[in-house]
């Protein structure tokens, strides 16, 4: 029954492209980020409907919908270079059958991350993506919440949708990505067009957040944690009561301290601890390991590189309370350990080169989120407009998402490729956009100019 309702729900959503070929886009969004062929128990297994949903978005734009307003900026350039330069890097990998495995998965997030801001050519279209994007973590995340909040959770225990630790289903990586959509979720509130804002919006987009906020509790994720706080100080950049929200968030931490299980403030307390923590003790030595390794190949090891490391070290734990207190120390052997950042996984995998061209590229949409804000905060009530908010809601976005890269290996996570998407779709938009009512402004005065005089 899961699968057909499953199926009947894709279905539908294809037989609607039919008439408008961009819920195409938005169903191959839906289907990458919720993986549903994950989520059933037998046939829709064996459907290759992500597959259908890429093949179908990319065949709708190029021969049935309008490439009016379409741009290929140079962000997507970007990408495009990434692509051609991880596709070399395959060719060589230190591990070929586990690099072309990753590759598989890899080439279709920074391709739809390309062709995304092609098809996003109007507000409706921007927000239409947002939206699916948001639901489309909501489903896992309120799945993920209402079982925290009655009590299930736990370190690589939190039971979600699919019964796999990868991808978005794995604890820090669904973490980041849930406090990465809470501004995206909260300018949907305030700017929606398609449900307008209202009492049942609001009630819906604060059940969310707060959903998204119990998903570091229940995964027990430090990364987590440690985005929300981030968050925390990124949103006093926007919020028109400074003081009074930071007293609120002060007042609400304080008062949510004492209901959080012991579990998790026992592992949040390790943040500070690394060398008594043998999992971030691992991580630093996987470090280590990746910045002796590109010393030696400066243009990486290809996908999955980090199979080749070997290290042996010390962990040091202080055990005892008051003056009878002692410091175990315990050596630790360990091997083929992944990189636990995107950074390392992107300087080990494709080198010096793929590092720099990711840095900038995400550098950049910081910077045109910045200039978009300050284009629009210039302006009366210019910070009020959903171009505005839009464009701080994903600066917000991208730094969560950057500041949790450095714990987890996201760097090619395709939800985060989608963001990207929809900064280049509204960097796009609102270049076109104001500029168009100057050259209009100009042609209209070249054309006065060209008048006959009066008789």
């Amino acid at each position: 029954m899961l699968d057909l309702a499953l199926v009947a729900f894709i279905g539908v959503f294809l037989a609607l492209g039919l008439k408008r070929p961009f819920f195409w886009v938005l169903a191959y969004i839906y289907i990458d980020v919720v993986a549903p062929q994950k989520i059933g128990w037998g046939f829709i297994q064996s459907l290759p409907v992500s597959l259908v949903a890429f093949a179908a978005a990319f065949a709708g734009w190029l021969f049935l919908d309008s490439k009016e307003g379409s741009r290929f900026g140079a962000r997507q350039a970007l990408i495009a270079i990434l692509l051609m330069w991880c596709g070399v890097t395959t060719l060589g990998a230190a591990f070929p059958a586990e690099a072309a495995l990753k590759w598989s998965w890899v080439w279709k997030a920074l391709v739809f991350a390309m062709f995304l801001p092609l098809t996003l050519r109007t507000r409706l279209r921007i927000e239409a993506a947002a939206l699916v994007m948001v639901l489309s973590i909501a489903t896992i995340v309120i799945n993920g919440g209402i079982k925290t909040a009655l009590g299930g959770g736990g370190y690589g225990t939190l039971s979600l949708l699919v019964r796999e630790n990868a991808g978005l289903y794995e604890g820090s990586i669904l973490s980041t990505a849930a406090i990465a959509t809470i501004p995206l979720a909260l300018w949907l509130a305030r700017h929606g067009t398609i449900f307008k804002p209202d009492w049942r919006v609001y009630g819906f987009v604060a059940g969310l957040v707060f959903a998204c906020l119990l998903i570091p509790v229940g995964t027990a994720a430090r990364t987590g944690l440690i985005c929300a706080a981030v968050l925390a100080v990124l949103l006093l950049r926007s919020v028109r009561y400074r003081f009074v929200y930071a007293g609120i968030a002060a007042l609400a931490l304080v008062a949510a301290i004492p209901f959080l299980p012991q579990s998790f403030t026992q592992r949040m307390g390790t943040i500070t601890e690394y060398q008594g923590d043998e999992s971030a003790s691992t991580r630093v030595q996987v470090w280590m390991w990746t910045l002796d390794y590109v010393k030696e190949h400066p243009f990486g090891g290809g996908f999955d590189a980090y199979l080749g490391n070997s290290f042996t070290y010390q962990t040091h734990k202080v055990v005892g309370e008051g003056s009878n207190v002692t410091v175990e120390s315990k050596e630790v052997t360990d091997k083929a350990r992944a990189y636990h950042s995107s950074y390392f996984e992107m300087l080990g995998e494709q080198g010096w080169l793929g590092l720099v061209l990711w840095l900038v590229l995400h550098a950049l949409g910081v910077w045109q989120m910045e200039r978009i804000r300050w284009r629009f905060g210039k302006r009366n009530g210019g910070n009020r407009s959903w171009q505005w908010g839009l464009a701080s809601a994903l600066q917000q976005s991208q730094i969560v998402y950057m500041v949790g890269a450095l714990f987890v290996g996201i760097a090619y996570q395709p939800f985060i490729f989608m963001l990207v998407g929809l900064q280049c779709a509204l960097w796009s938009y609102v270049q076109r956009t104001e500029s168009a009512p100057i050259k209009a402004r100009f042609k209209r005065a070249g054309e006065a100019k060209t008048l006959p005089a009066a008789s």
